[in-house]
């Protein structure tokens, strides 16, 4: 991916990592629109950062996301990135029938919010040089917390369909990188004071490092997510999980 040039459309851009990766291309000079579901807020954004675009989308409403497409390819038609940063992560009592509410929204949200905003843009960025679709996984997808089962597997699903995405698109000159975050304090579950948790500017400034260094990368993997990411390959699962789980 280069790293500048670029007219990018960030899907839940409006806060956390979405909101800072879209700050960093900005600076870069890339042309950034930001997707989010609060008109006040997309506006606040735009306000306080001359030059990001907004479109609002509710990557849960089908027709929601056909009309952002409509919108963001009739006013923005360089368009040649796209990232799928919208997710959810609550925590679940699977012994709790009720924990099926938080599931079906889970993978609503994390799941075929990504899917179907992949689907829309997809066959307009086969068209366009220089395109690339970036999702986003997370090290839970290879190592499980216990207490968010249906985000851990909703990301491991978006694992592998980046994956065969990848396959698919190959000869098309879509390129396709999956961002992999470690445990980042971001507002998500409430960890953005956690002390255990990647600072944010720590992990947008080591990913922006190895969008540079690595314009070919697949997959985005700061360091600080090895002991999730490599648990498995390593030989090493199941005292990751024990020390993921024990706190």
């Amino acid at each position: 991916m280069k790293t500048t040039g670029n007219t990018i459309f960030i899907t839940g851009g409006t806060s956390g990592l979405g909101l800072g990766l879209a700050l960093r291309w900005h600076a870069l000079g890339n042309q950034v629109i930001i997707g989010g579901r609060r008109k006040e807020l997309l506006d606040q954004i735009a306000t306080e950062h001359p030059g990001i675009e907004t479109v609002v989308l509710d990557v849960d409403d089908p027709a929601s996301i056909q009309t952002a497409y409509d919108e963001v390819t009739t006013r923005f038609p360089d368009l040649n990135a796209l990232l799928t940063m919208s997710g959810i992560m609550r925590p679940e009592n699977l012994l709790d029938p009720g924990h099926l509410d938080t599931a079906e929204a889970t993978i609503t949200t994390n799941l075929l919010g990504t899917i179907r905003t992949i689907a829309a843009f997809t066959p307009y960025l086969v068209t366009r040089p220089d395109a690339t679709i970036l999702t986003v996984s997370s090290g839970l997808a290879f190592t499980p917390l216990a207490l968010t089962a249906t985000y851990n597997a909703t990301k491991a699903a978006v694992h592998s369909y980046t994956q065969s995405l990848r396959l698919q698109l190959a000869g098309t000159g879509v390129q396709v990188i999956e961002l992999v975050p470690p445990h980042v304090a971001t507002t998500l579950m409430g960890m953005q004071d956690a002390p255990s948790a990647m600072p944010v500017e720590d992990f947008l400034t080591e990913t922006m490092a190895i969008l540079h260094d690595r314009p070919d990368v697949e997959e985005v993997t700061v360091q600080r997510v090895g002991f999730l990411r490599d648990a498995e390959r390593e030989n090493r699962l199941p005292e990751a999980i024990a020390a993921l789980n024990s706190h």
